[in-house]
């Protein structure tokens, strides 16, 4: 009883918009992950390593005085670029997928340490610095965050409407088929990957700027955290629309995966539970969720096949009745 004493709500309330706020940048990120791991089925590990690019790129390009939209769009440059480097060693040298990102990832540690003078964080001050959002203004982050993920969005949904796009989706859905009806499937991988990592250095940029500072390990753990608010989404959506969840849906969803995700995060720190575990349970989490589809899918396919046996065995008796 001491210790439920000690948990107040409003505590948690009060937290509630922080969380929000990094939700949103969260989910911004998952985006990257999305187009990877859904619309192209590639497992890319090298988001860990761009979500710390971009925020190194944008701290260091404010520091040196270049106006944040524009630090924030040679982030995004970076992130294309390191996502071509990924594609390249996939379909130009045969490199597994995974292992593409692993080498991809453990190369931008020594780069982010480059980019940031060899330091391991570099601080930006929002009282010096315009930042587009900040941790001191948690409203005008959650406005910020959400114009940012509603224009993105907007502009995904157009883009993989294109032909281009299409082969896109096309390529991770099925690329024999994709190859034999002329889609440049090695160029669509590229591409994909190159705009998956552009979007999360623009999500690792917006987190810098929140949190006030560039880290060397910020982006350890991202793509665990990407898939959490993927999943979530993903398993919250078909749960309130069902088949009516279509594309721009699932993309919506996934950035509230990220919010519902951080949430869960404050709830786990109002709890006062041991904060070295968070790790701990977002893998538990991210367990359950990719659990939930699995498990449904098997009640569905059992009880089908339960079915289908009692009305054939039905079917026997009325005959064998009949006679």
């Amino acid at each position: 009883m001491s210790y439920f004493a000690t948990l107040n709500p409003i505590n948690l309330l009060h937290a509630l918009p922080g969380c929000i706020a990094q939700g949103l940048i969260w989910g911004i990120m998952a985006l990257g992950v999305y187009i990877t791991f859904r619309v192209l089925d590639f497992a890319d590990l090298t988001v860990d390593g761009t979500f710390a690019t971009g925020g190194a790129v944008t701290v260091m390009l404010t520091l040196a005085g270049l106006p944040i939209p524009l630090a924030l769009l040679i982030a995004v440059v970076v992130g294309l670029c390191a996502g071509l480097i990924t594609g390249l060693l996939h379909t130009a040298l045969g490199i597994p997928p995974i292992l593409a990102g692993i080498l991809t990832q453990i190369a931008l540690y020594s780069v982010n340490l480059h980019i940031m003078g060899m330091a391991a964080n570099k601080a930006i001050s929002a009282q010096k610095y315009n930042l587009l959002i900040s941790l001191m203004h948690v409203s005008k982050a959650i406005l910020i965050g959400s114009l940012f993920a509603a224009v993105l969005i907007t502009i995904l949904y157009w883009y993989f409407g294109t032909e281009q796009g299409s082969s896109i989706r096309a390529t991770g859905c099925n690329p024999s088929m994709s190859k034999a009806n002329g889609i440049n499937i090695n160029f669509t991988k590229v591409l994909a990957l190159s705009i998956s990592n552009g979007i999360v250095c623009l999500a690792g940029g917006l987190m810098a700027q929140y949190q006030g500072f560039a880290d060397i390990n910020m982006g350890r753990g991202s793509i665990v955290i990407g898939l959490a608010a993927v999943i979530i989404g993903e398993v919250l959506g078909d749960a309130l629309f069902g088949k009516y969840m279509n594309f721009i849906l699932r993309l919506i969803f996934v950035v509230l995966g990220g919010v519902l995700y951080y949430i869960v995060v404050g709830a786990v720190l109002w709890l006062k539970l041991n904060s070295n575990d968070l790790k701990l349970f977002t893998a538990l989490i991210v367990a359950i969720f990719l659990a939930v589809p699995y498990l449904q899918r098997k009640r569905k396919n059992s009880f089908s096949r339960t079915l289908k046996t009692s009305e054939a065995l039905l079917k026997n008796l009325g005959k064998k009745g009949g006679n």
